[in-house]
């Protein structure tokens, strides 16, 4: 991407955000603003903007003609980049405005980089769309909140299952960004367990007895809160197996 063609469409970006927060502001004093009579200005007619969502409407056609999932995956990957300097335009407005616009193409960007394993990216954009309660695109049929846990949960537990580490930071972070959201007990259970699997896997890999201990009661207060939430989730044998190894850890540490 050209630094002109890169700097024109954050541009653009801002103005739409802009635009679209001065509308959600006025919404609260105007009844013109809450119907949406608002006129869009400068955003409506910025041929970098209209330019923008016509390539995203293209990149949504041409997704769905696309039947293999591993295919799409790849077809994310390669479409994210030119959609970089809009999000970036985005941020910025709000950074500096503290209200998060409404806009398709950041939702599905979000959505896109959890699909592409980018989930530190995602819940960059995640955060502000949760905290301020900006719904998806309605194709995605779940809320901001229970999407990003579930999606991110379910990758998390896919690589555990095959012995393969997942970043315990990413998981905590949504755990955190969602704390408050109000989803299935089901939903939340997968992240918790997923939590805690972690904890187990890292538990195992520990040599320092000590340490190891602290992995497995952190893995334990996870998995139960898991269970809590969802009794067939899962994790029945896993804390069972938890159980025994911190009880022999109290017996040697007592032996000692």
């Amino acid at each position: 991407m050209s630094l002109v063609r890169r700097h024109r469409e954050r541009m653009a970006a801002r103005l739409a955000a802009a635009t679209a927060g001065s509308a959600i502001v006025a919404s609260a004093v105007t009844p013109a603003a809450a119907s949406g009579d608002v006129p869009a200005g400068g955003a409506a007619r910025d041929p970098a903007a209209a330019q923008m969502r016509m390539r995203h409407t293209l990149h949504l056609r041409r997704l769905k003609e696309i039947k293999s999932v591993k295919a799409k995956i790849e077809a994310k990957r390669e479409m994210l980049p030119e959609y970089a300097a809009w999000v970036e335009g985005w941020l910025k407005v709000l950074e500096e405005n503290g209200v998060a616009a409404p806009d398709e193409i950041v939702s599905t960007v979000m959505v896109w980089r959890i699909d592409t394993g980018d989930y530190a990216g995602a819940l960059e954009l995640a955060d502000p769309l949760i905290d301020q309660g900006i719904a998806l695109p309605a194709r995605y049929a779940r809320d901001t909140a229970t999407l990003v846990v579930e999606e991110i949960a379910e990758a998390a537990l896919t690589a555990l299952t095959k012995g393969e580490a997942f970043d315990l930071s990413i998981l905590q972070q949504t755990e955190w960004l969602t704390q408050n959201a109000d989803m299935h007990d089901e939903v939340k259970a997968k992240l918790f367990k997923a939590i805690g699997l972690e904890f187990v896997r890292r538990a195992d890999l520990e040599a320092d007895l000590n340490e190891k201990a602290v992995l497995q009661t952190n893995a334990r207060q996870a998995l139960v809160k898991a269970r809590d939430l969802h009794e067939r989730v899962g994790v029945k044998k896993d804390i069972d197996k938890l159980d025994r190894a911190l009880r022999a850890s109290q017996d040697t540490g007592t032996a000692g």
